[in-house]
This record gives structure tokens, sequence and C-alpha cells, in this order.
């Protein structure tokens, strides 16, 4: 039997991928926006590909901060984009 991969679904293109080759996003129940890189935090999650101009198109709209009904700082959309530009993650 095959085990079953999970896939998500990326904000910003709506395509599908494994779960292992998104960057999640997530806000703590305590109201804290951060990186989860191990995809384990306990809070509402959202994905991002790590294509540029996906991650552009939501930085543009700041889909995170409507997803996650907070707002997320600007220092955290730098740090993502370090890591998709640096391909690292």
């Amino acid at each position: 039997m095959v085990k079953k991969i999970p896939e998500r679904k990326c904000m910003g293109c709506a395509g599908k991928f494994p779960k292992g080759e998104l960057l999640r996003v997530v806000r703590s129940p305590e109201g804290e926006v951060s990186l989860d890189l191990a995809g384990k935090k306990n809070g509402r999650g959202v994905y991002i590909c790590k294509n540029p101009d996906c991650f552009k198109k939501v930085r543009k709209g700041d889909k995170l901060s409507r997803s996650l009904e907070i707002k997320v700082p600007d220092e955290l959309y730098d740090k993502i984009a370090e890591l998709i530009e640096g391909g690292e993650g």
C-alpha cells in the first residue's frame, strides 16, 4: 500500500503541493504570527509555495494578513522573501 502524502494549497497561486514543499505561516492562539518551518506549531496556518512570483503576489495583496485575520509585520514578509530567494527551507 502506498502512503498518501498530504497536500496543501498555496494561497498565492492556488496550486496543490506536498506539505513539505511549502512554507507555513501560523497565527498562534495568543495572536503571534510566525514562520513555521517544522510545520508543527499550533494555530491557524496558511501555506505559500517557494515560487518568487507567487510570493510577490501574496505580499502585494497582503494576503497573509487577510487570511490570518491579523496584521503580519513587514519583517516576517522579509524573512519569507529571504528563504524563497535563497533557495532554503
